[in-house]
């Protein structure tokens, strides 16, 4: 299931990584099973009339021996359930929001991918930049049209892939992105749900960094003292995960300058091109329209956050 999904070798190599060694693993216990077994049938323990013969006392098994084997079942089970979790959302492309614009989409940007970034990058030179933390267990990819949109439009766009598909793993990540692109001189960082979490905390403590955008999201902490960050929360009337009333109870955690922006039927998966989400609300409006909506949203914030940056 896992090696069948393309953001799983396309994603951060962590996955591949703990996947192959499930796997190795894996067949080990299997060998040292099937080995155990062809031994005792060689040597005959499975005949009746061979272990009647030379019947031995057997040996009782300790109580630290059954909870031992009883544990190393559960991790095993523990191990499998937690690779099936982490089977990330693959991307699933629509209709990027910059050609339902009426824009060119896709030839005013230059787009990179290593193994832990996908980089859009704008035609000449940018001095604002993005780096874009995506939502738990969804494809990096998922990202790039909502976001082309604000390379077109002349800045820098980074979107991590990150550890295991969950930014929480490596809040920090988004410095080594930042120090690849030493010409930018005014950084913001953003994020999708969890994306959005880590993005918060990475902006709280890093005062480098001037804006925050937020896809359906919200801090942990408070960041009301952070008077001279420039924030944008923008989220969907019908989000079914990050509710409407989420939000507005984490309002208090924000700078009070902070933009709230709503699209109206929108819903949390909405925020990416990764289909339909377990939790979900159900949209009144189609995935294109929410898109272009928040995509408007992203530009006239990162233009804004330019200028005044």
């Amino acid at each position: 299931m896992l090696l069948g999904n393309s953001a799983v070798l396309g994603g951060h190599p962590a996955l591949p990584l703990l996947l192959g060694a499930a796997v190795v693993l894996g067949s080990f216990w299997m060998f040292r099973l099937v080995k155990r077994s062809a031994l005792l049938e060689r040597l005959g323990l499975h005949n009746h009339q061979y272990a009647t013969k030379h019947q031995r006392p057997q040996r009782r098994v300790s109580r630290w021996q059954l909870l031992r084997g009883l544990a190393g079942r559960i991790a095993a089970l523990g191990l499998v359930a937690a690779l099936a979790w982490l089977n990330p959302f693959t991307y699933q492309p629509g209709v990027p929001p910059g050609q339902a614009m009426g824009t060119t989409g896709t030839t005013r940007t230059t787009t990179t991918e290593d193994a832990t970034t996908i980089t859009l990058a704008p035609q000449g030179t940018a001095s604002a930049g993005l780096v874009f933390y995506p939502g738990a267990r969804v494809d990096a990819r998922a990202y790039q049209d909502i976001l082309r949109p604000l390379a077109n439009a002349g800045h820098l766009v980074v979107i991590l892939k990150v550890p295991l598909g969950t930014s929480l793993l490596h809040t920090d990540q988004a410095r080594g992105a930042m120090d690849r692109h030493p010409g930018i001189t005014t950084w913001s960082v953003g994020g999708h749900s969890l994306g959005g979490v880590s993005a918060s905390a990475f902006a709280k403590s890093n005062p480098d960094v001037s804006g925050l955008l937020l896809f359906a999201s919200y801090p942990a902490d408070s960041m009301a003292e952070s008077g001279d960050l420039s924030v944008l929360s923008i989220f969907g009337s019908n989000d079914g995960l990050s509710t409407p009333d989420k939000i507005a109870a984490s309002k208090p955690l924000l700078p009070p300058i902070t933009i709230h922006a709503t699209v109206v039927g929108g819903v949390h998966a909405f925020f990416g091109d990764y289909g339909e989400q377990p939790g979900d609300g159900v949209p009144g409006i189609s995935r294109e329209q929410a898109q272009q909506q928040i995509a408007a949203e992203s530009v006239r914030f990162m233009d804004r956050h330019v200028s005044t940056g």
